[in-house]
């Protein structure tokens, strides 16, 4: 199957809106979804973007039955380590179930990879549930290691009102 990998554009915000609410329901997270098309045009887009993206797109003639031609994206952002120094951090690798099993989850991921060589990172981060089975072979088997299990790292967040809290002098 012919798939292009290519740098997301401010047209593409439609597409990726509909995979990110298809990826929250796959998480059984779509109660918590917030982010927008307009939010992902503004904060993708804008002068100083909070992230970037890269699309996976067939021909016409391999379009979803509804008629999607963007089947995949992933998002990510540059970070610093401060042990280690430039990062990219992928904030979301998603394909269509229908057209998973077909390298284009790799080929997302190391476009990412690529951009991030480029750009003087030395390391790529993701988060990534911890059941979900599939997607945990798919990082291992492209070389990644859960630093949870060797390193003992947690993520963490503080939102809402904790984060509010926070901020507070």
């Amino acid at each position: 199957m012919d798939v292009s990998i290519r740098a997301a554009n401010v047209e593409d915000c439609k597409d990726i809106a509909r995979m990110i609410m298809e990826l929250s329901e796959y998480e059984n997270i779509a109660d918590q979804m917030k982010v927008t098309q307009r939010d992902l045009e503004q904060d993708g887009f804008s002068k100083n973007p909070f992230f970037h993206g890269v699309v996976a797109e067939v021909p016409e003639q391999h379009k979803t039955k509804e008629g999607h031609t963007k089947i995949g994206y992933a998002l990510y952002f540059y970070s610093y380590s401060s042990f280690s120094g430039r990062a990219v951090y992928m904030e979301d690798l998603y394909v269509m179930p229908e057209f998973r099993g077909k390298g284009i989850g790799k080929a997302l991921m190391s476009n990412v990879a690529q951009l991030g060589l480029a750009a003087g990172c030395n390391q790529l981060n993701f988060s990534v549930l911890d059941w979900n089975k599939p997607s945990l072979d798919f990082y291992i088997s492209q070389g990644s290691v859960d630093i949870t299990a060797s390193m003992g790292y947690h993520h963490m967040r503080c939102e809402g009102e904790a984060l509010q809290h926070l901020a507070q002098p």
